[in-house]
């Protein structure tokens, strides 16, 4: 898996039609997706629950790119050699889900897994800078988690200086929460490069009507480019 800071478009399954997984991860791949985003919550870090390594182990084989897989749980540990077992190519836990992060992040990497570190609203970058070397993508949430459908709220300041920190390293920036035509040009001005929508995306289509996926694609990652063309 080759490093780029080109923009991603990373589809949240959490917005699919859950009958259907399988064929719609198809569908947003034929679309256009360049990974496939998987939330997963367990009804006490986040208010919500939904899927867990065997719902990922399912769609591994229908997915042909990156199984990017969000972990809103907590504890993180226990599930981490089950999610790498599914199939996950990162596997993003949180730095408020438990004390020892650093060594949630080794024990992702030594799963095999690139290890990711999602950050949420309210959480400043103190804790980051310490572990940039441990990492391979930092999701940098634009609403509190546990639903989908929220409104985005602004970290552009917060994503600037977390590039900055970055420089050089080959470290994503995923943003995770209200993307949209609209907001995918402010993250993508501040440094981002993995765009994670949900209903953004799954809006008016379905898996026997898979257009207006690749449109609502095309519509985000357009204007998330052309920000970045603006700015050069």
């Amino acid at each position: 898996m080759n490093f780029s800071r080109a923009i991603k478009i990373a589809p949240s399954i959490l917005a699919a039609d859950f009958a259907n997984f399988g064929a719609e991860c198809r569908a947003i791949e034929d679309q256009g997706a360049d990974w496939v985003h998987v939330d997963v919550m367990d009804g006490h870090f986040v208010p919500n629950i939904t899927f867990g390594p065997a719902t990922c182990a399912a769609i591994r084989p229908h997915i042909r790119g990156v199984m990017d897989v969000h972990l809103m749980i907590a504890p993180v540990d226990p599930y981490i050699e089950g999610f790498a077992k599914a199939g996950a190519d990162f596997i993003t836990a949180h730095v408020e889900a438990g004390p020892h992060i650093h060594r949630t992040l080794q024990a992702i990497r030594a799963s095999g897994a690139k290890a990711g570190l999602a950050i949420n609203p309210g959480t400043g970058l103190d804790g980051v800078e310490n572990l940039l070397d441990l990492i391979d993508l930092v999701c940098v949430m634009t609403v509190n988690p546990g639903f989908g459908g929220q409104k985005f709220i602004d970290m552009s300041d917060k994503v600037r200086r977390l590039r900055a920190l970055i420089g050089a390293r080959p470290i994503h920036i995923e943003i995770d929460g209200g993307i949209t035509p609209e907001t995918a040009p402010l993250m993508a001005r501040a440094g981002a490069d993995v765009l994670v929508a949900g209903s953004a995306v799954f809006k008016g289509g379905s898996v026997d009507n898979p257009a207006p996926y690749g449109a609502n694609i095309r519509a985000i990652r357009t204007a998330a480019e052309a920000a970045l063309g603006a700015a050069i």
